[in-house]
């Protein structure tokens, strides 16, 4: 293989690491979302199954009340329709999703970007005489 394809296919492989890194940062902002749908968000009740009149909510964020937990005290049908342990698993994780594709994204942008330094050398390299790989 020529230095030339090989460089080619080194470019190849960075934009798909690249490409990756950026659906990793896709999957990321989709777990906030998600999570930011189940704080932010109101909800229904049901108080038993196929219940024809569920309990309105609201969300587990933005309430009127003091929290969202005084539901709680109160035996009300909403203290655990929506539980913190599954919104923070969400939110928890997205932070290694984030991190893989921060990592992959920057291994990809910086193997392109170190291809196209190499290759610009060399192109300034040759007019001087000095030999060339």
């Amino acid at each position: 293989m020529r230095s030339r394809d090989y460089d080619l296919d080194f470019r190849d492989r960075a934009r798909r690491t690249r490409a990756w890194g950026i659906g990793l940062f896709a999957l990321a902002g989709l777990l906030w979302t998600w999570c930011a749908l189940l704080l932010l968000t109101p909800y229904q009740a049901e108080r038993e199954p196929d219940d024809r009149h569920p309990r309105d909510c609201e969300s587990r964020l933005l309430t009127e009340g003091g929290t969202a937990n005084d539901g709680v005290w109160r035996r009300d049908w909403c203290d655990n329709e929506r539980d913190w342990p599954e919104t923070l698993a969400v939110l928890g994780l997205s932070v290694p999703v984030s991190v893989a594709g921060a990592v992959v994204f920057t291994i990809g942008s910086v193997s392109g970007r170190m291809s196209a330094h190499s290759e610009a050398m060399r192109v300034l390299d040759e007019p001087t005489g000095l030999p060339t790989k």
